[in-house]
């Protein structure tokens, strides 16, 4: 991922912070009342903003610093989502003898309605992989890419045919700023309010 910076959003300031999944839909209402839905995007896009709860003299400089550090809307970085970042037996391939390399992935529901999201920013330390429901060895069996999500087994360790391979892991969200100033009210010397940072997410 380009123009990205492996660092994460400082959650000493994203306390407060709002936002969630968002997709995009276009409804065609036709002459007889029926509906014709048709999907934008494959993959929801995540939005949040940062900015809630933002009041100290402290928390607005440090947002500015970061902001600053990313150069507005040029470079991405990671966001922790308090509500979805983490996952546990997650199916992320099956083995064929041959394949060595696996992306993160997460499973939300069952069946054909399932939505599969890729993971690209595990979270370094957190990541444990499993084939056949027997876990394996970071470093001896298998390494991870935490700045692409990617699960590569060593040589010799290649998952044989048919093989789960499941994985539990934690993981960030890559985002950029989606404002280009940040709109900062200071209302005594010691204290301010920054009500809106808006934050996309960046899809891979």
């Amino acid at each position: 991922m380009s123009n990205f910076h492996e660092v994460r959003f400082p959650t000493t300031i994203a306390v407060g912070a709002s936002g969630g999944p968002q997709r995009g839909t276009d409804i065609l209402t036709l002459a007889s009342g029926a509906e014709e839905r048709n999907a934008r995007h494959a993959n929801a896009r995540r939005r949040f903003n940062a900015g809630v709860g933002l009041s100290s003299l402290t928390q607005i400089q440090t947002l500015v610093r970061f902001f600053e550090e990313r150069r507005g809307q040029l470079y991405g970085f990671r966001f922790r989502d308090p509500l979805d970042c983490s996952a546990t037996g997650q199916n992320i391939g099956t083995g064929t003898g041959v394949v060595a390399s696996f992306a993160l992935r997460k499973t939300y529901g069952v069946g054909t309605a399932a939505y599969v999201r890729m993971i690209s920013k595990p979270v370094a330390g957190t990541v444990r992989v499993f084939v056949n429901s027997v876990e394996k060895t970071l470093g001896t069996h298998w390494n991870v890419d935490v700045a692409t999500g990617v699960v590569t087994f060593t040589s010799g360790n290649i998952p044989p045919s048919a093989a789960a391979i499941t994985a539990n892991f934690e993981f960030d969200v890559p985002v950029r700023f989606d404002v280009e100033a940040l709109d900062i009210k200071f209302n005594t010397p010691a204290a301010g309010e920054v009500l809106h940072v808006p934050l996309i997410e960046i899809i891979p």
